[in-house]
């Protein structure tokens, strides 16, 4: 029989941390969205998704374009990426 086991953590930000947290997940969520709208166009055109190394093979440029981006860790808009597809 297997048990698996669960911690709760009830964590308070300080304003600093909140305003860094708003960022991650702002640009998390314009990661997807932007990415999901070019997987249904694609899709429409080609009849195919985009593979994962596909949809993270953008962030480079993107950020360049969109230097905003860089304030979240490049690995929660993997984890986008990888959710995604």
């Amino acid at each position: 029989m297997i048990m698996y086991k669960a911690y709760k953590f009830r964590i308070y930000p300080d304003t600093e941390q909140q305003q860094a947290l708003a960022k991650a997940f702002g640009c998390c969520r314009w990661y997807w969205n932007y990415s999901l709208e070019l997987c249904h166009k694609t899709y429409q055109k080609t009849g195919k998704s985009l593979s994962r190394g596909a949809i993270q093979g953008l962030l480079p440029g993107l950020k360049k374009e969109y230097p905003w981006l860089s304030d979240a860790y490049s690995q929660c808009l993997q984890f986008v990426a990888l959710n995604l597809s």
